[in-house]
């Protein structure tokens, strides 16, 4: 078995980020009662992390020594089935019933958990820290300005016959 190029600490460092910085979203979530709360969000999001985590140590790590010096493997490959996988799951999210549309805000809010958990995998924590720090705002003042000027004015609201919700 190889060893890791990264350490256990920082293993387990990003691993936490990623769980806490996307439990915010979906703490946000699980108080407006929707379907993704804490528990999917930090679940994409460690998911996510541990992806990258592995990627990182296979490509400078076992993939690299059997390749040899010549041959460079491309962790960016498992980046992008991250993305095409918290899409899928973004898209369950979202529903289509009797013409309204609902679930959009949700299915956005778990494809940036996969985003919070890609770059604490990959090590950058200010940047997954911006990414949750500025999803909640927009989350959070998002959702007051609906209840202040009226859902339909801003960005969601009851789904009338043909509209569009986000919930």
């Amino acid at each position: 078995m190889s060893e890791l190029h990264i350490s256990i600490l920082d293993v387990v460092l990003r691993l936490l980020a990623a769980v806490v910085l996307s439990g915010i979203i979906g703490f946000n979530r699980e108080m407006h009662r929707k379907p993704a709360g804490v528990r999917t969000h930090m679940l994409v999001s460690l998911g996510s992390a541990a992806f990258v985590i592995v990627a990182l140590e296979l490509a400078h790590g076992p993939i690299a020594e059997i390749l040899g010096g010549d041959a460079k493997p491309d962790p960016t490959r498992v980046l992008e089935g991250i993305v095409h996988a918290i899409g899928f799951l973004g898209a369950g999210a979202i529903i289509q019933a009797r013409g309204s549309v609902v679930g959009l805000t949700t299915g956005v809010s778990v494809w940036i958990a996969g985003g919070i958990g890609v770059a604490c995998g990959g090590g950058f924590y200010a940047l997954a820290a911006l990414l949750a720090a500025m999803a909640f705002v927009i989350l959070a003042a998002i959702g007051a300005l609906e209840a202040c000027f009226g859902s339909d004015s801003v960005d969601g609201g009851k789904p009338s016959k043909g509209s569009r919700r986000n919930s």
